[in-house]
C-alpha cells in the first residue's frame, strides 16, 4: 500500500491483510465466531472488560460505589481478552451484540439486565445506586450533557487520531493532521470548561468525569498514544490539574488496575472478585 492517490472501487471488498495492529480481529459483519459461555460468580453484578478507556470508566464507577458504602455494588470482572476474539464467543454477543467491551450483567434482576456501551452502564449504576449523578434537574442535564459528549467525542479520539497516529500499518499525513487538529478542539473545550469549574459539569465528581478521565486524562499524560508532546498537552493546564485531582482518588487508582494485563504487576488486577484482589498492590 502506498501513498499514491486512491480511488475508491465502485463496491468495497474487505481485504483481510490490510487492517494493520487489529486486523486479525476486525470484520464487517457481527454475531458469534466460536461457542463459549462467559464464566459467572457470585456477585449480582457480572462485569466482562478489558482496562481499556472505555473499561476503567465502569470499574472506576464501581469502586468509587464501593468506597461510598454500597455494598450492592460488589461485582465480579472477567478479562475479555479482545486480541484473542473473546468479545466474538456466543456468551459474550449475548450480553453485548455490538461485541464491544463493556458488557455488564445485573442478576439481581428478574430476567438479568443485560447493558451494554460504556455511557449506558455508567448511567444506569448511577441512577440504579443513586449516586454520582445530580438530582437537581439543571445540573443533572448537565452532567448528562458531557457524558454524551464524550460518548460522541471518543471516536474521534480513539478510532480516529488514535488509529492513525498511533496503530496504522503506514502513517498519512492528512488523517493525522485532520485528527489532530479536533483532538486538540476537544482539549480546549475541556480546558475552557475546567477553567471554571472544579470538575467537569460544575463542582461535584459526576460519572461525567468518570467517562471523560479515562480517555483525557490518559491522553495528556501519554498514557495512550503517546503523544503528549505532539499535542502539547502540557498547555492544557486545567485539564492537567482534573487529570491529577482524578488519578489521586483511591477508587479510581483501583479502578484502573482492574482487567489490566500490562505495564507494571503492581497494577494489576486481571480479574476482580473481592477487594482482597487488591492486596500486595500499589493502592
Amino acid at each position: 500500500m502506498s501513498n499514491d492517490q486512491y480511488t475508491p472501487p465502485k463496491v468495497w471488498v474487505w481485504d483481510k491483510e490490510n487492517g494493520g495492529k487489529f486486523a486479525n480481529i476486525n470484520r464487517p459483519i457481527a454475531g458469534p465466531t466460536h461457542d463459549k459461555e462467559l464464566p459467572v460468580g457470585e456477585h449480582p453484578l457480572q462485569l466482562y472488560s478489558l482496562a481499556t478507556p472505555n473499561g476503567v470508566k465502569v470499574t472506576v464507577m464501581l469502586e468509587e460505589l464501593l468506597a461510598l458504602g454500597h455494598s450492592g455494588a460488589e461485582y465480579d470482572a472477567w478479562l475479555i481478552n479482545i486480541s484473542n476474539g473473546d468479545q466474538f464467543s456466543s456468551g459474550f454477543v449475548e450480553v453485548n451484540p455490538n461485541s464491544k467491551i463493556p458488557a455488564l450483567l445485573d442478576r439481581s434482576t428478574t430476567p438479568a439486565t443485560r447493558v451494554f456501551e460504556s455511557g449506558a452502564i455508567l448511567l444506569y449504576l448511577a441512577e440504579k445506586f443513586k449516586a454520582f449523578l445530580p438530582t437537581d434537574a439543571s445540573k443533572r442535564t448537565e452532567a448528562l450533557s458531557w457524558l454524551f459528549w464524550q460518548m460522541g467525542s471518543a471516536p474521534m479520539l480513539g478510532g480516529g487520531f488514535g488509529h492513525f497516529y498511533a496503530y496504522a500499518p503506514e502513517k498519512y499525513e492528512y488523517p493525522i493532521n485532520r485528527y489532530a487538529m479536533e483532538v486538540k478542539r476537544q482539549l480546549d473545550v475541556l480546558d475552557r470548561q475546567l477553567a471554571k469549574n472544579q470538575f467537569i459539569s460544575g463542582n461535584e465528581y459526576t460519572i461525567a468525569d468518570m467517562a471523560i478521565w479515562p480517555w483525557y486524562g490518559a491522553l495528556v499524560t501519554n498514557k495512550v498514544y503517546e503523544a503528549a508532546e505532539f499535542l502539547e498537552a502540557n498547555t492544557y493546564t486545567h485539564v492537567l490539574r482534573w487529570t491529577h485531582e482524578i488519578a489521586a482518588r483511591p477508587a479510581v487508582v483501583r479502578g484502573r488496575m482492574v482487567n489490566r494485563g500490562w505495564g507494571d504487576a503492581n497494577e494489576q488486577v486481571p480479574e476482580r472478585h473481592s477487594v482482597s484482589d487488591f492486596d500486595g498492590k500499589a493502592v
